[in-house]
């Protein structure tokens, strides 16, 4: 989904009915497929995986494409499934290298009806293909969508389109930035330089590498709320830069938690405007996860089971970590609605020691912990809601 243009699946679903035509990523169905349509059901899901524009997919219930794309309401369909029923029928298919696609069904209501839709989401893991037989989808057969249409079951995609979909899965389509990005969530394929301790390479394309330095450029040396939360809350500030060949593609901030136990990416910084468009009145540390530092976070994390994770874990207490831009949106609008509410979920938090220094308002730092609880708090909650309204 482009999230910049559709922050809700509402109106996604709702443009793409308006066009009055079924496309490369998205199809309609007038109702759900019954008990005897497992297959149909199973190729669908695989052809909108294996799509060729690179995007999520979906498969909208509820809507008759030979009745001028009228919504047909679903609300009493004996067939419906959810997101665990979905999720249980893929995972009993024997799918190639144990890869599957990852699908969710959404609850849609329009004015004119309610709608599901099946999410099936982009992935580099393609080509999705059964190594075994299932209901006359044939093993080791790879299916995609061809603009509005599906491979037959008895068919094979062309070769440049199986082409396509393995140059995806090993990133051969992509921009040295988004490149790193996929190389990033496999740390154990970065070697540490003979040049250096604190720089990496990618072993498999030794032009991309990693490098922090120990002090930033920008001479940063002050406190933030979330180094309290260590056994050493002292600031230890890093500069981290992404390079691919000696182009810089990214410089991250970095903070060494806990007297160097743990070393780990800066979050993000936004806020939320309750009245005034331009006032931060909720401000608030986060990431996102897939995007630059999250994978940075994960890729410089190793368990050792003691230390190195009780800062790890003490880090992430005190700041938000989105599944995507589209939650972190929509929690946004949440936390505008129910800010009013924010005493609820203040009870019983814990704020930790915070020694006195010279020059720094102490009390606004333990504001901003509390706040930071508060909004984790409302984040699950968040989350609890929209299970709910799914299942």
């Amino acid at each position: 989904m482009k999230v910049g243009v559709f922050l809700n699946i509402t109106d996604k679903i709702e443009s793409l009915i308006a066009m009055h035509q079924e496309g490369p990523y998205w199809d309609f169905k007038r109702e759900w497929y019954g008990d005897n349509k497992d297959g149909d059901m199973l190729i669908d899901i695989i052809c909108m995986a294996n799509n060729l524009v690179n995007e999520d997919a979906y498969i909208v219930i509820g809507v008759d494409e030979e009745n001028d794309f009228s919504i047909q309401d679903i609300t009493h369909d004996t067939n419906r499934r959810n997101t665990q029923m979905l999720t249980d029928f893929i995972r009993g298919k024997k799918f190639a290298g144990d890869f599957r696609p990852v699908v969710t069904v959404e609850r849609v209501q329009l004015n004119e009806g309610v709608v599901d839709v099946i999410v099936v989401y982009n992935s580099t893991n393609t080509p999705y293909f059964l190594k075994e037989k299932y209901k006359g989808i044939f093993a080791n057969n790879i299916y995609v969508r061809l603009q509005d249409s599906n491979t037959p079951s008895d068919k094979s995609a062309d070769f440049h389109h199986v082409e396509y979909l393995w140059k995806k899965r090993f990133g051969m389509l992509l921009s040295p930035i988004e490149k790193v990005k996929l190389y990033l969530k496999y740390p154990e394929h970065w070697e540490d330089s003979p040049s250096s301790e604190v720089k990496k390479y990618y072993k498999y394309a030794p032009e991309f590498t990693i490098n922090r330095t120990y002090e930033p450029d920008d001479g940063r040396d002050g406190y933030e709320y979330y180094l309290f939360a260590q056994t050493d809350p002292r600031p230890h500030w890093s500069e981290i830069r992404i390079c691919y060949h000696q182009t810089v593609l990214a410089e991250l901030g970095g903070v060494i938690l806990d007297g160097g136990r743990y070393f780990t990416a800066t979050p993000d910084r936004d806020g939320i405007s309750l009245k005034e468009h331009h006032h931060w009145d909720v401000s608030y540390r986060y990431m996102i996860k897939g995007e630059l530092n999250h994978l940075v976070h994960e890729f410089y994390y190793i368990d050792d089971g003691d230390e190195a994770r009780y800062a790890h874990d003490k880090y992430e207490k005190c700041i938000l970590i989105f599944d995507n831009e589209i939650e972190h949106q929509n929690f946004r609008i949440y936390v505008r609605n129910n800010w009013t509410r924010k005493e609820e979920f203040a009870n019983d938090i814990g704020i930790p020691y915070m020694e006195e220094l010279p020059d720094y308002n102490m009390n606004a730092f333990r504001e901003e912990y509390k706040i930071m609880q508060i909004l984790k708090r409302m984040l699950e909650e968040f989350r609890r809601s929209n299970t709910e309204n799914k299942s």
